[in-house]
Formats: C-alpha cells, structure tokens, sequence
C-alpha cells in the first residue's frame, strides 16, 4: 500500500504544470499519472500548486552560540511553516563551525531537532586550509563559506594571500560574503552615530565591487567554484553577468522588495543587514538580474537578532534580518505580480541549488527522487503579522505587508509538516546528501 497519494494538483513537472497524481512510498516519489491505488493517506490537492521542496541556500540559525536568538530546532519549524523543506545553514556561530569536530557537534546538534532537511557550511579560515582540502565526501557538508569582509560572528579570511589559500585548497563551492574588509576599514568615519541612514554610505558599493571582482579573479585563477551571496549593486549584476560558468551569484527576497531611503525611514535599524539595502536604482538592475536569469538562486539569509538588540542606537545594532519563513510567500507575491515567472522561482529555489552544489534526489518532482513538496495557493492572499513568525526573534521586516500566494503544505520524506499553517508531527530532518 502507498504511504501518501497527493490527488488533483497542478503539479510542476519538466518546466510545466501538469494536472497529474503524484503516489509515494516509503519517502520517494513511486508513480506521477492517474493513481488509481489505494494509500493510507490522500491529500486532495484541489485548486493548489505542487512544487518541489524549496530550498533555502542561506540560513543562521545561531546555534550553538547565541540559543536566545534562534537554535537549529526553531530555526527549522520557521522554515518548514513557509514552505522551505531543506535549507543551508551557516557557521559563523560562537565557536564557528571551523574545523571537523564543530561541524560533527553541529551535526549531532541537528539530529532529531530539525523539521527540514539540513546541510551545514564549513566556515573557512586563514589557517584550516588543510581541512578544506579534504571536505569533499563529509556529509551534510553543502559548501564552504568564506567572509571577505567582516560581519556577524569572527570568521574573517580579508588577506588576498588567505583568500587564495581557501580557494586552491577548496574541495567544494566557496559561498562568500563579499564586502572588501580594507575599505570598510576606511569608510568606518562615515558612519554617522544614530542614522542607519549612513549604513550603505559605510558599506558601500566599492566595498562590494572591489571584492567581487577580486573573488572572480581568484576563483577563475584556480578554476574553482565561487558562489557570491546577497548581491546588491547595479555594478556586481553587470560584471559578474560577465563571468558565468564557474561563478554564482545569489540575491535576497528583501533586496528585491526593499529599497532605501524608504525602507530606513519606516524601519529604522530592522532594515539594516550587510550588505546593505540600497537605493532604487540598485533594486531595479537586481530585478533585471533576476527577469534575465543572469541570477542563480535566491536565498533568504534568515539572520535574526532579537527586537532589544535591533533596537539599539545605529551602529550598535546588529546587522541581518529574519526571512526563511517569508522567502517563498515573498517571492509567489512578485510571479504574481508578474516581475518573475514561477517557472524561473522555481530554477531558482529548486533546481539551481541542486545543480550547483549536487544535491542528491532534491529539487525536481521525478519518480525516485525524494518526496518532498511545497504546495502553495497561488490565489490566496494572507498578512504577516510577527505573532505568526516562528523564528524565536518574533519579527518580521515584512510585518503587516499583505502577500498573494502562500505555502500551505509542507511535505518532507512524504510526511505533511505543516498543513493550514500548524507544523505537525516530530522533528525528523535528515543531512542532504551530495554528489
């Protein structure tokens, strides 16, 4: 007998949606057509949009380190309420996950705790070349992750002769946080005590460039994988739509709804992360990334502080933002809107993530792979509302926008998660597996 048939959804399958049943057993995907079998359960999926799990490539979920803020488990069933069904998690924790035994304790640490499936970054250093070199069959290992210029946490490699010793000694794709830590040094006398204002004058669009382009010519130097996250200058789009193959690059859901000064203005310091949210023209050549499919995948960069330490006087407040709970609502808003098509959404939730750092059984709804479904109403409109966030943080910078389109079953290994936005059942996410 079948575990699960998901019954009279438009089901997105071969870059089309398809009016198919889909039938599991035991956690994979066993037939797609006219299911006529019997199961022990059948969900009527009726008026809905099946998609494959989402994937999340960019999550902090702080633990160990700062628990209070947010740990692996709440981290989790924010993810899974919004429809994310795996994620990628980062290791600027306290201590970093920066050598082979933290990387074990944080695997240990997710094991029958996380709702979602789960793959952890390995955060280099300007001393564990070594370990980077031999990372390639470590389970649960999606990548390594390099900070060009500093942010939360102390994982800091800002020396080109170090930058260049992650990446000839780098096994799997380098992700990196791009910021030219010498010229943040610099502009440090343009922050303006008490304006967030200044945050993008501080980070500003040099810092971002002059790193990128020094990333690209040292990846491309040792013909290596460079992914560059939170891209958010019209300059970074234009170079790095130049330098594909080999090079990735990611945008945020807020870089592609936010923009300053506006977004200062109502949010204050809750709109400051690194790099920053900048002006319109920045955002509108972000969007042209996106339309053109210069872009390879949109991730959240879910980095929650609690509403005490947001709330401090610029710059003590810290930098990042919740969003792996509105990532996929946020998104479905704009294919609704018509700014992306869904098919693009889903190359870049799905199916790029896999390709570019070899997911094993993810991304794709094929016979075998591994069940796991975001079902979304495109049609239905909602408003986020902090009471409703799982993330321990308890905000949102998108706190009373109203959205159309929203996740309204989770579905993991074949098991529904989340349905009418209660997470049901145990913890019971497992380490994605790579090529």
């Amino acid at each position: 007998m079948l575990d699960l048939i998901i019954k009279n959804g438009l089901s997105y399958i071969d870059k089309d949606l398809k009016d198919q049943d889909i039938a599991i057993k035991d956690g994979k995907i066993f037939e797609i057509g006219n299911i006529k079998d019997d199961a022990k359960e059948i969900f009527d999926a009726k008026g809905l949009t099946v998609l494959p799990g989402c994937i999340d490539t960019q999550t902090h979920f702080r633990e160990p380190g700062s628990t209070d803020t947010e740990d692996l488990k709440s981290g989790s069933r924010a993810a899974v309420a919004g429809g994310i069904t795996s994620v990628f998690e980062m290791p600027n924790t306290n201590p970093p996950t920066s050598n082979i035994k933290e990387f074990q304790r944080k695997l240990d640490l997710a094991k029958n705790r996380m709702y979602c499936n789960y793959a952890f970054y390995f955060g280099a250093t300007a001393d564990n070349a070594n370990d980077l070199a031999s990372l390639k069959g470590l389970e649960g290992c999606c990548g390594i992750k390099l900070f060009a210029g500093s942010s939360t946490g102390n994982l800091l490699v800002a020396e080109e002769d170090d930058i260049d010793k992650v990446f000839q000694n780098a096994s799997k794709v380098v992700a990196v946080h791009s910021e030219d830590e010498a010229i943040l040094k610099v502009n440090k006398k343009l922050i303006k005590e008490g304006d967030v204002h200044t945050h993008p004058i501080w980070r500003s669009v040099e810092c971002a460039i002059a790193s990128t382009r020094r990333i690209v010519r040292i990846a491309e130097k040792h013909n290596k994988k460079a992914h560059v996250l939170h891209i958010t200058t019209k300059e970074e789009i234009d170079f790095l739509s130049q330098h594909k193959g080999n090079i990735t690059f990611e945008i945020t859901p807020q870089h592609l709804t936010i923009y300053a000064p506006d977004c200062y203005n109502k949010l204050g310091t809750y709109a400051q992360m690194n790099p920053p949210i900048r002006d319109k023209s920045h955002y509108d050549r972000l969007w042209y990334a996106v339309k053109n499919n210069f872009n390879d995948t949109i991730g959240s960069d879910h980095a929650p502080h609690l509403k005490k330490n947001k709330e401090k006087r610029y710059p003590n407040s810290p930098s990042g933002m919740p969003g792996v709970q509105t990532l996929v609502p946020v998104m479905l808003n704009h294919v609704n809107d018509g700014k992306l098509t869904l098919e693009q959404f889903i190359n870049y939730v799905c199916e790029n993530p896999v390709k570019i750092f070899g997911i094993k059984n993810k991304g794709f709804i094929r016979k075998g792979y591994d069940a796991d479904f975001t079902i979304v109403d495109m049609k239905k409109k909602f408003i986020v509302k902090n009471e409703n966030i799982e993330s321990k943080c308890g905000w949102s910078p998108f706190d009373r926008y109203e959205f159309k389109g929203k996740p309204v079953l989770t579905i993991i290994a074949g098991k529904i998660k989340v349905q009418d936005g209660k997470i049901i059942g145990s913890p019971e996410g497992t380490p994605l597996s790579f090529d």
